[in-house]
């Protein structure tokens, strides 16, 4: 049987250039909207732009997070991408304070450099990466390799386990995190030229199950 990779559109993407990225690592995947078409994935992306607040509104619109939340308790790979990772946690603070999906406990807060060091926000183009932890998607990545950013807002975990790797912005910030089959990055690997490539490569691998799994 096939396996069905889903590309999350929540009106908060840049789709395409996820969809072409994936083509070119061999995975068919398809871009999907509905809480039925998450339940029948055996893995799902998450990309996003944009601002927490609104992306989390578009998110529980016709069950949508809830729906994400089940295929995480099901244990099917889960790839966020930028603002599919911040959306993960407990709270986001843009522009006030907004509830999260609650996957991973921790908070989203601003990349304050600029008012602090002096640095642009948001910060933009590539950056290298540090390996805190394992996580699939680095199979086959050296240490220190580069990829592209886009971001003015890093996520805080509580729990230090589930960073998998960090990066340097005049502040060492979380730019990946791994929890079993919960993979999610700050960065873009679909600008990430061959580094990225091999990530999304690296994630089209892992197996997935439709019906894998127990919901609580």
């Amino acid at each position: 049987m096939a396996v069905r990779t889903g590309i999350l559109d929540y009106g908060m993407g840049n789709l395409r250039s996820v969809l072409k990225a994936l083509a070119r690592v061999g995975c068919e995947a398809e871009i999907i909207s509905t809480a039925d078409e998450i339940d029948r994935c055996d893995k799902l992306v998450v990309p996003g732009v944009g601002a927490f607040a609104d992306a989390a509104i578009a998110l529980r619109r016709n069950g949508l997070a809830d729906a994400i939340k089940r295929h995480v308790r099901r244990d099917r790979p889960f790839l966020g991408i930028c603002l599919g990772l911040q959306l993960l946690f407990d709270t986001g603070y843009e522009d006030g304070v907004h509830q999260g999906l609650g996957i991973v406990a921790g908070r989203c807060i601003r990349l304050d450099v600029d008012r602090t060091l002096g640095l642009k926000v948001p910060h933009m183009g590539w950056n290298r990466l540090t390996v805190r932890s394992p996580s699939p998607l680095l199979a086959g990545v050296p240490e220190g390799a580069g990829v592209y950013f886009v971001h003015s807002y890093h996520v805080v975990p509580e729990d230090p386990a589930v960073v998998s790797t960090t990066t340097d912005y005049g502040i060492e910030f979380v730019s990946s995190i791994c929890r079993g089959n919960l993979l999610a990055v700050q960065f873009h690997p679909e600008k990430s030229q061959s580094v990225g490539l091999r990530m999304l490569a690296n994630f089209a691998a892992m197996r997935g199950m439709v019906g894998s799994g127990c919901l609580p």
